[in-house]
Parts: C-alpha cells; structure tokens; sequence
C-alpha cells in the first residue's frame, strides 16, 4: 500500500491480508519520527501563529525545560522546519520562526486538531486555538 487508508479499494481476497498489523509506510515513520517526539507538536504549533523568542516560546509549552526546548528548537532547525535569528542587542534576542515547510505542516495540524475534538476526551488536554478552523 502506498498511502493510509488502502485497505477499503482492495478486491475482497486482498484486503483481508492488508488488514493485518503491517509496517507505517516509510514516510509515516519519518514524520512520527521527528513530530513524536514529546513537545515537538508544541513548539510547531505555538510557532503556527507567528515568530516568537525563547522565552515566549517557554511560556506557550507549559512544562518544557530550558534545554528541551533548545534540543527540540534545534532539531527542528536542522530538518528545515524552523529558522533562527539573532536580533542584535542590547540586549541580544533570538527568534524563531517558521519556514515554509513548517508552514506547510498547518493542514495536518488541523486535521489532527479536528480527530482530537471529534475522538479524545477534554480531559486529554485541549488543542490550540490556532488548529480551529
């Protein structure tokens, strides 16, 4: 299969065997890779509304450390998803933002922010209003 969701155009015989447990398409596994981990869905998300500094950042994902949120801001970076700039001082500043792949990420953030209100409870915490087309 090739892309999610396969499984319901297969002729009947197939489609048995594709309902079995199977192994994520490659480029399911990368994306999870990267956005599962914890506070990365957060920090794109926060991000979705425009620029912000470390420290905006730190407020917006209640519970991250200093160094997660560096080590996560880092990564992101280095998969070209947000951009760093230095804004000269005094003081010095660092903002974040976006880029267009980052962008990019806002339909599938939506469509997931839909799922969560249609299929988790309110008790598994609430989605951030900028998902809320």
């Amino acid at each position: 299969m090739s892309e999610l969701g396969e499984v319901r155009d297969l002729p009947p015989e197939r489609a048995a065997d594709a309902a079995v447990c199977t192994e994520p398409e490659s480029a399911i596994t990368r994306v999870f890779h990267l956005l599962g981990k914890r506070w990365t869905g957060l920090i794109v998300a926060a991000l979705m509304s425009g620029p912000g500094h470390f420290a905006e950042l730190r407020r917006a994902v209640p519970g991250i450390s200093e160094r997660m949120l560096s080590d996560r801001l880092t990564e992101l970076a280095a998969f070209g998803l947000v951009s760093r700039s230095v804004e000269e001082g005094p003081p010095l500043r660092v903002s974040y933002s976006l880029t267009d792949s980052g962008h990019a990420l806002r339909p599938a953030m939506v469509e997931l922010t839909r799922w969560a209100d249609s299929h988790l409870p309110q008790s598994a915490g609430s989605c951030p209003e900028a998902f809320r087309e």
